[in-house]
């Protein structure tokens, strides 16, 4: 696996991804060895290095930080290229002797130079859309979902300095040593496919660990009822219509679990509204508490995301979602009927009513949502399907060898 963020040194879904893939690969007997680049966390994270644990989980991870510090990763950003790293790198691909080279988000950690290392099946899993977005999201001009390409503008009001490589046709010919490309949901291939990205893509969700969930805890008769909304504070979570819908909406609280630069913003606008509360960053644990307490999980994002890991958490924890049609959300809710879309605030506050007010519309809900979570995005549902894609690649390469070894762990 080769990554720029793997936790934890990582700020979001993309490096548990990777996180929970490796892991789910170990316990299936496979070796596993992740190369991270730890400047490329810091250049985006000016603030203290996170702890790191004891790696007890059978995954060998390689982390990677130059003398030079965001130097390395403003170079690569900027060239395209692994400048610093790239011979440390192509060591560790060259003497592992690997049979599957899994690229993620290699946007700081090697750019598409990376691409060339080693003659090993290559995979490249997109997390994000930086294939044809230099700000890998989709969000133009750090104000609205990107409705067609405006990239130098764009990248300019992201106050970052445009790469030039992207204008020399550099980047399709190192995809050309990519094998097979993943993306994370029928939307997001899709998408990939409307601004340019010429090559076929597989679809392989994203997926929780198959481990046991408790029943909810008894609801204590003094607590209030409350929606749930978990993930980063910034504008493209789309927190600011759904706040002031609670100024009037007084029958439950709007619990908020999640930091980033836009939390001053979005405490200002709640400023005297006491039913919404501000609850920071909370371990895993703590936050399935309140996953499997809530009426539902608000999920208004407005901007093109890959995936949504929180849906399916909450699915985990028979918990219905609540999610903006836009991007994969509708995709993903209505796969397994477990809640509802909305657009506007209206229509949010209409969900909200009907699922506090007709609790078997709540219930039926939240078994269609674990049921679906089950049948298509635990585990054991989702790494056959991409051992599947290694398969076919490996076949379509000609790496017969790699092909009989995942034929007989599938018979197995």
């Amino acid at each position: 696996m080769v990554t720029t963020f793997y936790p934890p040194y990582n700020f979001g879904g993309d490096g548990m991804g990777v996180l929970r893939l490796s892991q789910a690969l170990v316990r299936r007997g496979h070796h596993v060895t992740v190369v991270q680049d730890i400047d490329g966390f810091n250049y985006l994270n000016p603030g203290k290095e996170p702890h790191v644990g004891s790696d007890n989980d059978g995954v060998e991870v390689v982390r990677l930080k130059s003398s030079v510090g965001v130097l390395s990763s403003l170079l690569t950003q900027q060239v395209g290229r692994p400048v610093i790293q790239g011979r440390k790198i192509r060591k560790v691909i060259n003497e592992g002797r690997f049979d599957v080279i899994n690229f993620h988000n290699i946007s700081l950690v090697g750019g598409p130079g990376i691409l060339a290392a080693g003659r090993s099946l290559k995979l490249y899993m997109a997390h994000e859309h930086w294939l044809v977005c230099p700000s890998h999201v989709l969000w133009r001009h750090d104000r609205e979902a990107c409705a067609g390409p405006e990239c130098l503008r764009c990248v300019l009001n992201y106050k970052r300095p445009p790469q030039l490589w992207r204008y020399t046709g550099f980047l399709n010919r190192q995809l050309r040593h990519v094998d097979a490309f993943i993306a994370m949901s029928e939307f997001s291939r899709a998408k990939h496919r409307e601004f340019g990205f010429g090559r076929d893509m597989e679809v392989v969700n994203y997926f929780l660990p198959d481990t046991p969930v408790g029943p909810p805890p008894p609801r204590n008769p003094t607590e209030r009822p409350f929606f749930l909304f978990v993930g980063r504070l910034e504008r493209i979570k789309g927190l600011d219509d759904v706040i002031p819908a609670f100024r009037n909406y007084k029958d439950a609280d709007l619990i908020i679990v999640g930091d980033g630069t836009h939390a001053p913003v979005l405490k200002k606008l709640a400023a005297g509204i006491p039913n919404v509360k501000f609850l920071g960053r909370l371990a895993p644990e703590a936050l399935d508490r309140y996953y499997r307490s809530a009426l539902a999980l608000i999920v208004p994002s407005v901007g093109f995301e890959t995936f949504g890991i929180i849906l399916i958490e909450a699915f985990r924890q028979s918990t219905p979602v609540i999610a903006r049609r836009i991007g994969p959300f509708p995709e993903i809710v209505n796969r397994c009927r477990g809640g509802e879309l909305f657009d506007g605030t209206d229509e949010l506050v209409r969900v909200m009513r009907r699922l506090q007010t007709e609790p078997d519309l709540r219930q039926r809900f939240a078994n269609s949502a674990r049921e679906g979570f089950e049948k298509y995005w635990s585990e054991a549902a989702v790494i056959p399907k991409y051992l599947e894609v290694v398969r076919k690649a490996a076949l379509a390469k000609g790496s017969n060898e790699l092909v009989k070894r995942i034929e007989s762990e599938a018979v197995a």
